[in-house]
């Protein structure tokens, strides 16, 4: 089973190391990630196998490590993100 992250905030130091040591805690396997600082903005997307996590904990733990660290960080099942954002 695939979810979506997304992350976008102030940029700083040391984001994808600590979003990925999280989902790694959480046995989530990051299939594709993608990350771009515009200005002093950062924005990332990545796929994750949430196949063996324990997800609404997952969810919970990157939503707090967001308000930690001031960005808005969102974990969805791909498919409620597809049907979010189906045309």
């Amino acid at each position: 089973m695939k979810a979506v992250v997304t992350v976008t905030g102030k940029d700083s130091m040391g984001i994808i190391a600590k979003v990925s040591a999280l989902c790694t805690e959480y046995d989530t396997n990051i299939v594709d990630i993608s990350q771009t600082v515009m200005q002093e903005y950062f924005a990332m997307i990545m796929i994750v196998d949430i196949s063996l996590s324990r997800f609404a904990l997952l969810e919970a733990e990157l939503k707090e490590l967001g308000a930690e660290l001031g960005l808005q960080i969102r974990i969805q099942r791909s498919e409620i993100f597809d049907a979010m954002h189906r045309i």
